[in-house]
């Protein structure tokens, strides 16, 4: 949250709306107003990418999937 230098962000929601070109400031109060994280998507678009979501469950999330690709995955010798 904290590490965005940035000075203007294409947000978008955590449902997947674009809220539109914010602040840093304006986007961070929306995200700790809604208890969510700002997490930057596409760094090197100009300007960069945010989205507003739980940080904690989509982490969760890809070591679910990455579990679950491992267990799929033929070894061939």
């Amino acid at each position: 949250n904290d590490e965005i230098r940035e000075k203007e962000l294409r947000v978008i929601d955590d449902s997947g709306e674009p809220v539109g070109m914010l602040s840093s400031k304006e986007a961070l109060k929306i995200a700790e107003e809604r208890e969510l994280d700002l997490v930057m998507i596409a760094p090197t678009a100009k300007p960069p990418v945010c989205k507003i979501m739980d940080f904690g469950k989509y982490i969760y999330e890809q070591s679910k999937k990455d579990k679950d690709a491992k267990k799929k995955q033929k070894v061939v010798s």
